[in-house]
């Protein structure tokens, strides 16, 4: 039988745990923490200190607050030093306000042993990710499997470019389950693949097709502005959505404008696992600031339940395919200058941008580009009051002002 090796991680479902602070130095300073994450011997100079980010119950196994590596007890301090002292290093730490001792474990092995094929899916950096020093290196593993074969004598190590993963030998998982320690989950990292071949066939097949309107539409984007791939923006998963993904982009443009995209609703249709451009089109909002935090604007809330709108509702994706549209959904937390005395706000779709395209091209077919422009009380009544040829009349209106698309709350009213 083969070696057998396990994920070495920290329990989260205990009951009442314990979470700590990154450690600090004698000077109340944070230390460094990459030099704990590198898989690679280092120093560490004076006295340390673990702050109790959340005070609970104390655990022997426990990962600082950024997740990187773990502060450990006594008991497997010294499981680890009698069975594997060659991959590691323990500093002592003073944990805040108790007095048993503890250790900061470094792991020093690194290890390139990360199977591919065997894993449930790897993803790796590449040039359009915006990430030049990356390109190449693992972003992201599910369902790791490693080869044995390639680890040779190491007993505790992190994988090579994985370096987030901690992974022990049987005979140390074993070793740590007899003193009873706490803490600490093992999941097995050898072994079947997690995943049927026919099924990676067909994952295989729709990250091809997510990914290569993913390109496209990023390829458009660039030619709005400067397409800002540090911005947070939630993603979300979202059966509603054709590829079951809920994304956005932010483009930052001349003017200091900020233009958000929603970035999916021209996915395929997963469902079919054939190519399409799903619903169409794509949304897009234009204000004239600048967003420090995308998610938390107001911007996002509205243009986020407009898109909710348009992937669940049929009869608005005809009405929006028609022309000229407008919507209703809820005020909560937008500007007041939007908000109705019902709490509602309404926004008009569809008005001609001279600064946008109405349409772009992907492998699988052209896109609309549908502008949304947030609406004042008085200008949703004269909608209300004069149907198809208030929007009409409203959109002329917006395009001699010279801010067709734009949404602001400083704006006058425009009638």
């Amino acid at each position: 039988m083969g070696k057998r090796y396990f994920e070495l991680a920290e329990d989260m479902s205990h009951p009442g745990r314990w979470l700590l602070g990154n450690p600090m130095d004698a000077q109340g300073q944070e230390v460094e923490s990459r030099q704990f994450m590198r898989g690679e011997s280092t120093q560490v100079e004076g006295h340390l200190r673990v702050p109790i980010y959340h005070p609970g119950t104390a655990l022997d196994f426990s990962l600082v607050d950024d997740g990187g590596f773990p502060v450990v007890s006594r008991k497997v301090a010294t499981v680890l030093s009698e069975v594997t002292p060659g991959d590691v290093q323990l500093f002592p730490v003073e944990v805040e306000s108790r007095p048993e001792p503890y250790f900061l474990l470094n792991v020093t092995c690194l290890v390139k042993c990360i199977d591919d094929e065997a894993s449930a899916e790897v993803r790796y950096w590449k040039p359009e990710d915006g990430r030049p020093e990356r390109v190449g290196q693992y972003r992201g593993v599910y369902g790791l499997r490693i080869d044995p074969t390639k680890v040779g004598d190491a007993k505790v190590f992190r994988t090579w470019g994985w370096r987030g993963t901690l992974i022990v030998a049987e005979d140390v998982k074993e070793a740590l389950e007899r003193t009873g320690v706490t803490g600490l989950k093992f999941e097995e990292v050898t072994g079947p693949s997690p995943i049927r071949e026919e099924d990676r066939v067909r994952d295989r097949r729709c990250r091809e097709l997510l990914q290569e309107a993913n390109v496209a539409r990023e390829t458009a984007w660039r030619t709005f502005g400067r397409l800002d791939k540090s911005a947070v923006t939630p993603a979300a998963a979202d059966s509603s959505w054709p590829g079951r993904r809920q994304l956005w982009r932010v483009i930052h443009r001349e003017g200091g404008r900020t233009l958000l995209v929603t970035h999916g609703l021209s996915d395929p249709f997963i469902a079919r696992m054939e190519p399409s451009v799903g619903f169409g089109l794509e949304l897009a909002m234009e204000v004239d600031e600048s967003l420090p935090s995308v998610e938390e604007s107001w911007l996002f809330r509205l243009l986020e339940r407009v898109a909710e709108e348009v992937a669940r509702n049929e009869n608005v994706r005809e009405q929006v395919e028609a022309g000229l549209f407008s919507l209703d959904v809820s005020g909560e937390g937008l500007p007041g200058a939007f908000v109705t005395q019902e709490g509602r706000a309404a926004v008009l779709m569809g008005v001609e941008s001279r600064t946008l395209p109405r349409h772009f091209a992907t492998p699988f077919g052209d896109v609309r580009l549908v502008t949304v422009k947030a609406l004042r009380p008085s200008e949703r009544a004269f909608l209300l009051e004069h149907g198809a040829e208030g929007r009409v009349e409203l959109a002329r209106r917006f395009t001699e002002s010279g801010e067709e698309d734009l949404s602001s709350a400083r704006r006058s009213a425009a009638v």
